[in-house]
Order: structure tokens, then sequence, then C-alpha cells
């Protein structure tokens, strides 16, 4: 039986290069105008980022913030947590970086740790975290705070390709890891830990937004235009100089 991430039309592309650079002027444009809007606004905004290794969150966040005052937004890059972290509960240093009124703040990798990643619980602490990741992301959004999550989907065949990529550019070969091809030894488990996530955290005030990102500048384009619309919900549009 098809699973979720099996229905995301992984076909999905955007093959001209002037189109891909006219569609990202566009809405990188109305990003920017929403930005300044935040700023005097009640409300905040998480964008939350999960996916697999080399699915493109780096390059989707770096195309997000191009075009941003950068007083204005914070990226926090989430890896294992330190031993200060390990000795409080678990979203304490999520909390610590939730944004304040007018800001907005992207995380690479999330709270979704807990229920993605092998070794940080025991069994009964894992399924105790969804409802603890719903109460929180409750919390956030009761409080005036847009929580935006993506889940960019890519093949296995996709990431063996930008792994090699990635081992043979001087430039990239920090980010691969002997831990990034492991992960890939275990999909199958990944899949089944990301498709009860998805089952169980999918919530009205936080959905998740699938990403087909097989291809990089479909998957960036997909990603701003998202995040403009569900702000200009969020805050109203706001016209652009083009408009």
């Amino acid at each position: 039986m098809p699973t979720r991430l099996d229905k995301v039309d992984l076909t999905l592309q955007i093959a001209d290069k002037k189109e891909y650079e006219k569609a990202l002027e566009k809405w990188q444009l109305r990003l920017l105008g929403l930005e300044q809007a935040l700023r005097n606004s009640a409300r905040s905004v998480i964008i939350a980022f999960e996916g697999w290794d080399a699915s493109g969150k780096g390059g989707a966040i770096k195309r997000l913030t191009e075009p941003l005052d950068p007083r204005g937004y914070k990226v926090y890059g989430i890896g294992a947590p330190t031993p200060e972290e390990k000795r409080r509960h678990y979203l304490w240093r999520f909390w610590d970086r939730t944004p304040g009124t007018g800001e907005l703040v992207m995380f690479d990798r999330t709270w979704y740790g807990r229920v993605l990643v092998e070794g940080f619980c025991c069994e009964a602490d894992w399924q105790r975290a969804y409802e603890e990741i719903n109460c929180f992301e409750r919390q956030l959004t009761d409080a005036g705070t847009l929580v935006l999550k993506f889940w960019m989907e890519i093949s296995p065949e996709e990431q063996l390709k930008r792994f090699k990529e990635r081992e043979a550019s001087p430039f990239k070969k920090w980010k691969i890891t002997a831990d990034d091809w492991r992960n890939r030894e275990k999909r199958s488990e990944y899949v089944r830990a990301a498709e009860a996530m998805l089952a169980k955290t999918d919530t009205k005030d936080c959905p998740w937004h699938l990403i087909s990102a097989e291809h990089k500048w479909y998957a960036r384009i997909e990603v701003i235009k998202t995040t403009v619309k569900e702000l200009e919900k969020a805050l109203g549009k706001i016209p652009t100089a083009a408009e």
C-alpha cells in the first residue's frame, strides 16, 4: 500500500534556468515585503525543515534568506544535543530558540529528531513524544507564531548521486559524513519512522508540507512559494514594487 511519501511526485521539475530565475526573483521579492510586514506585526514565524540527508534543506534555506534583512531572521542548524542539553527536557533547546514578536526563525533539523533518530530515548518516551510535540506546536500557534513544517523528499537513487557529488567536491566534502552513509543503510526504518511522524503530527494548525525535492530548482521555488502564501494568509498580501 503506498505511503504518503510514496505519493510525492518526484518528476516535478523546472527545467529552464531562465524560468527558474524569474520565479525565484518573483517569490523572493514577495517574501522580502512580508519580512518587513512581519517586523511590525504581533506575529512570529518558525520554518522547520526535515527530510533525507542531501535532500536540499540547506539550499532551500539559502534561497529563503538571500533577499531578507539579516536583522530579521535567525537560522539554527540542529545536531546531536550537547551534554548540557541532555540534562534538560529535549524541547528545552528549541524553546530557547523560538522567535520573539516580529522575528523569523528557521531550523535545519528540528525537535522531530526525537521520533526520527534512533538512540535518543526508549520506546515509551518515543511514543509520548508525539503528543508532547503537538502540544509544543499548539502552544506556539496559540501565542501567535506561524509554524511551517517542510519535509524534503528525494529518491534513494538521487540521494546516492548527491552523496557521490559531495565526496568528489572539495567545496562540499564537509557535507558528507560516515553518519550519512550509515543512515542511508537504514532507509526502510527511517521511512517507517517518518510515516508515523506524519500520521501523528500533521495537525490543522501545523500541517506538514511535503516537497518534491528530486529536482533542486523546483524544490526551492516550491518552498519559497509555500512560505509566501502561508505568510500572506497570516499577515495579508503585501504588494511588491513590480505590482
